[in-house]
C-alpha cells in the first residue's frame, strides 16, 4: 500500500513537473510570438507608410541632397503627392543665386516649397523684391525662414497686406524691416493684421490718446513682431502690466510707446513668472513696492530675464559689495552676462576699484571701452 501511494505521488510530481515545464514553454512561446507579431505589425505599418509615398519624388529629392527624414518629420503628407514641382523650384532658386546646399536645406525644412509652381514663385518673388530691392536680400530671408515665403499661395492676400501696412504710414524701409525680421506678417491673413491694428487703435483711444494711427505706427516700428502675435496675448499682457505698474492712463500710453513696447508680445505666463521672482528677490533686499514698480517701468527688459539668471546676477553683485540702490539706478548691469561680470569684477578687484566711489557704470561698457578704461585706471595708480 505504501509503495502504491509512493508510486502514485511520484507519478503526480513527474506529471506536474512536465505540465509546469510545458506551461513555461508555452508562455515563453506565446510571449515571443506576441513580440514577433508586434514587431511585424510595426514593420508593416512603416512599409505601408513609405510605400504610400511617391517613390519617384523621393528619388528626385535624394538626388537633390534633401534630408528625407527631416522632410518626412516636418510635412509627411507632401511626400505622398503625385504632382510636385521640385525641379522647377530648383531651377528658380538657382537663377536667384541659391546654392545646391541652400536649396536642399530649404526643402528639408519646409517640404511644401515643392508644391509651388514656377509662375507662382516668380510672381511672389517680384512682389517681395519691390520691398527688398535685390535678389540677395530676398534669398537671405527665404533661406532663413522658408515658411514665410512658401506657406501661403495667396498672392492677393500678400498684396492686400502690403497695401494695408503702407496705409498706416509705414515707409518702404519699415516694410523691409518687417519682411526681413518678421516675414510671417505678410503671409498672415490680412484680416488678422487688421484686427491687431484695430485693437491697438482702440487701446490708444481708451488710454486718452489723440492720434491712434500714429500710435499704431510707432508700436509696429519699435516692435516688429507685434503683428504676428494674438490680440488675446496682447490684451492679457496689457491688463497685467497696467495693474502691476499702477501708471495713470496717459503715463501707461507713453510707456507702451517707449520703454514697454518690447515686452508687450511676450508670453503672458513668462511675464508673470519673471515679474513675481524679480519682485520677491528685490523685496528680500529691502526694496519697497514703489521702488520695484519704478525699477520695472524704467527697465522692463528685466521681464526678459529668467528667474535663475536674474537671481544669480543680483546675488553675485551684492556679494561683491555693490549696493541694491546702485543696481536700481543702473539696471543695464543686468544685461551683462554673469561670466563677463565675473571677469570684470576680478580685474577691478586687483586694482582695488571702489564701486561706492566710482560707480558700477564700468561694468556695462563695451569691451573696447572697458579695456581702455581699465588701462587708464591701471596707469593712474
Amino acid at each position: 500500500m505504501v509503495w502504491k501511494e509512493l508510486l502514485s505521488t511520484t507519478t503526480f510530481c513527474v506529471h506536474h513537473s512536465r505540465t509546469s515545464c510545458l506551461i513555461r514553454i508555452s508562455s515563453h512561446a506565446l510571449s515571443k510570438t506576441s513580440w514577433h507579431r508586434f514587431y511585424c505589425s510595426q514593420l508593416l505599418d512603416q512599409i505601408k507608410k513609405t510605400s504610400a509615398e511617391n517613390q519617384s519624388l523621393l528619388s528626385n529629392l535624394e538626388i537633390m541632397g534633401v534630408d528625407i527624414k527631416m522632410a518626412r518629420k516636418r510635412q509627411p503628407g507632401i511626400l505622398k503627392k503625385m504632382i510636385t514641382h521640385e525641379e522647377s523650384l530648383r531651377k528658380f532658386l538657382q537663377s536667384k543665386g541659391a546654392s545646391k546646399e541652400t536649396i536642399a536645406s530649404i526643402i528639408s525644412r519646409y517640404p511644401r516649397a515643392i508644391t509651388r509652381t514656377y509662375e507662382h514663385l516668380l510672381e511672389k518673388w517680384d512682389i517681395w523684391q519691390t520691398i527688398l530691392k535685390t535678389d540677395l536680400q530676398v534669398l537671405k530671408i527665404v533661406e532663413r525662414s522658408p515658411e514665410s515665403f512658401f506657406r501661403s499661395g495667396d498672392i492677393d492676400n500678400l498684396e492686400e497686406n502690403i497695401t494695408f501696412l503702407s496705409s498706416l504710414g509705414l515707409t518702404p524701409k519699415d516694410l523691409s524691416q518687417l519682411l526681413a525680421k518678421a516675414p510671417r506678417t505678410f503671409s498672415n491673413r490680412a484680416e488678422l493684421n487688421k484686427q491687431m491694428v484695430d485693437f491697438l487703435q482702440d487701446l490708444c483711444i481708451s488710454l486718452g490718446g489723440e492720434s491712434p494711427q500714429e500710435f499704431v505706427k510707432q508700436v509696429i516700428i519699435k516692435n516688429i513682431f507685434i503683428l504676428i502675435r494674438s490680440t488675446k496675448r496682447l490684451k492679457a499682457n496689457i491688463e497685467f502690466l497696467q495693474s502691476t505698474l499702477k501708471l495713470e492712463d496717459k503715463e501707461f500710453l507713453f510707456w507702451i510707446q517707449g520703454n514697454g513696447v518690447d515686452v508687450l508680445d511676450l508670453c503672458n505666463t513668462y511675464i508673470k513668472r519673471n515679474h513675481k521672482s524679480a519682485q520677491k528677490k528685490l523685496l528680500s533686499l529691502g526694496c519697497s513696492e514703489v521702488e520695484i514698480r519704478r525699477f520695472i517701468s524704467s527697465y522692463p527688459s528685466i521681464l526678459y530675464l529668467s528667474t535663475k539668471n536674474f537671481i544669480d546676477k543680483i546675488d553675485f553683485l551684492t556679494e561683491i559689495g555693490i549696493a541694491k540702490d546702485q543696481i536700481l539706478e543702473n539696471p543695464r548691469v543686468l544685461e551683462v552676462s554673469i561670466d563677463t561680470l565675473k571677469i570684470r569684477t576680478k580685474d577691478l578687484s586687483e586694482i582695488d576699484y571702489d564701486y561706492q566711489s566710482f560707480g558700477i557704470g564700468i561694468l556695462v561698457l563695451s569691451q573696447t571701452r572697458y579695456r581702455d578704461k581699465l588701462e587708464k585706471l591701471c596707469n593712474s595708480r
